[in-house]
């Protein structure tokens, strides 16, 4: 597992999530820490392992 820093799309607020490093690509659904609503990550993993995220919201999916 592999932490990463994003920016919830409703709030803005930084969150620290963990994605599973392991996994080529993944997308899935992760409610936020401070104002609850539900996150749409979309997670790639490069070459060198690194995990790139981007957020979204529910509706913009």
């Amino acid at each position: 597992m592999e932490p990463v820093l994003i920016y919830c799309p409703y709030c803005g607020e930084p969150i620290e999530i963990y994605v599973d490093d392991s996994v080529e690509g993944q997308s899935y659904v992760e409610d936020c820490q401070v104002c609850c609503r539900p996150i749409v990550l979309n997670v790639a993993v490069d070459e060198d392992g690194l995990p790139s995220v981007r957020a979204s919201r529910e509706d913009d999916a």
